[in-house]
């Protein structure tokens, strides 16, 4: 058997991501590049046990690598490690009972912005993110957006990864209504979806509650016309003539959807390409590999593309990433052990297995992953290699907070286009309210 086995030939072959993990056939640290760079000081705490809650994984390959990384941990170090995996919906009314009650898990791997949410309650993790981005060439642009305190080189959080939503689409279909790809601009992308929607063929985008599709649609349409919530200062600039702008185009967008958009969770979409009832829609890679491992779909698959969000009106594609932020709370009594578990889980040695394992599930934090196997198999799955890389993030262009947590948890954006898309708002009234809604979650944070 090849040492350099990659994951697709492993199952192939009938092994188990976990059997990888624990034979080590998974890894493949070759091509990163690491400088040699001394590690912080750590003295282990006598008796140190962990706990940590973290989302439940997509790809089950994700749990399979993470646990068997656990226990390497545990082998070396004796530090006893319990992960325990959570719902996606669960785990931020998990991480506040344990703020709140300063009791529970030492580390929590929250979504994005949760590290500014709980400052107060995190101990500081500098010293690990400052020797890992030495050593792996730098930490990208949302890593240090979700993982630094605003406006100061304080680490509260380390990123292990993103997930973005491209567009994904029928390549057939496209071209039967006489388009190779999606266009960049706002007019063409409205001529598209028109044509689609009289082909029989409709686009669907979420406009219900959906943390990530729902969220994702509002923020790119915002960001393509250049609108922000707020202003580099932290002023709320949601009620601007661009926001506006964004809402009148969804009020002409909107009638060329599938029907039903603003009851969509997040995984509405999912089903509605699937089952071909839609033929353009944003979506993680998890889609296109569901259909590609099903015989049922495969065709679907293979018929599908992926293309960064349309640009618009901005210097690029506005595509963010819902990231994975681990976190340390002061109330552990082991904050040695829990930074030096972090560090260990992003060492080359832990880290790349466990993202070749997600087939692109999650991209990299650190500069030198870039180079990881995952990212040299399916050209349909190099899309999501640079999601890292985005300059957008939840709150932008201003401060995050405790507030802009609090606007996205409460769907204020995806809320204000609903309503304009299904006649209930006009746009300036939608964007109104939107701004009111925004200052009160400011002025209790003040």
């Amino acid at each position: 058997m090849r040492s350099d086995i990659t994951r697709r030939d492993a199952l192939a072959l009938g092994l188990s991501a976990a059997t990888l993990a624990a034979t080590g056939a998974a890894a493949q640290t070759a091509n990163i590049k690491a400088a040699d760079v001394p590690a912080p000081k750590l003295e282990i705490e006598k008796g140190a046990s962990l706990r940590m809650l973290r989302p439940v994984r997509f790809v089950q390959a994700d749990e399979d690598v993470f646990r068997a990384n656990a226990a390497k941990f545990t082998k070396d170090t004796g530090v006893e490690v319990k992960v325990d995996f959570v719902g996606w919906e669960d785990i931020n009314q998990q991480t506040a009972v344990t703020s709140n009650s300063g009791a529970g898990p030492d580390i929590i791997i929250g979504f994005s912005d949760a590290p500014h949410i709980y400052i107060d309650k995190l101990i500081e993790l500098t010293d690990v993110a400052d020797y890992l981005g030495k050593k792996y060439g730098g930490w990208q642009n949302l890593a240090k957006a979700y993982g630094k305190k605003a406006k100061s080189d304080t680490w509260i959080g380390l990123p292990f990864g993103a997930t973005a939503g491209p567009l994904i689409y029928r390549k057939s279909i496209l071209k039967s209504v006489g388009f190779d790809k999606a266009p960049e601009d706002h007019a063409g992308l409205l001529d598209l979806c028109r044509k689609l929607h009289k082909a029989g063929k409709p686009a669907g985008f979420a406009l219900g509650n959906a943390v990530g599709d729902g969220n994702g649609f509002a923020d790119w349409m915002m960001w393509s016309h250049n609108a922000a919530l707020l202003d580099e200062e932290g002023n709320v600039t949601i009620n601007s003539k661009e926001t506006i702008a964004a809402l009148n185009y969804v009020k002409e967008l909107y009638p060329t959807f599938i029907a039903g958009t603003p009851s969509w969770n997040d995984v509405s979409n999912n089903r509605a390409y699937s089952s071909q009832e839609i033929a353009l829609t944003a979506n993680g890679v998890s889609l296109y590999f569901s259909l590609k491992n099903d015989p049922a779909t495969a065709s679907i698959a293979e018929d599908s593309e992926h293309q960064l969000l349309p640009k618009g009106l901005a210097p690029r594609s506005p595509m963010s990433g819902l990231t994975l932020n681990a976190m340390v709370f002061k109330h552990s009594p082991y904050p040695n052990a829990a930074k030096a578990f972090l560090q260990f889980m992003l060492e080359k040695d832990q880290y790349e297995p466990w993202l070749n394992a997600n087939s692109g599930y999650w991209s990299q934090p650190l500069a030198a992953y870039a180079d990881a196997a995952v990212w040299k198999g399916d050209p349909k799955v190099a899309i999501f290699k640079d999601t890292m890389n985005s300059t957008y993030y939840a709150g932008y262009k201003g401060p995050i907070s405790t507030a802009t947590g609090a606007v996205r948890a409460d769907y204020v954006t995806v809320q204000m286009f609903a309503s304009v898309a299904t006649g209930a708002a006009t746009p300036e009234a939608a964007a109104a309210e939107a701004e009111q809604r925004c200052k009160r979650y400011f002025r209790r944070q003040k």
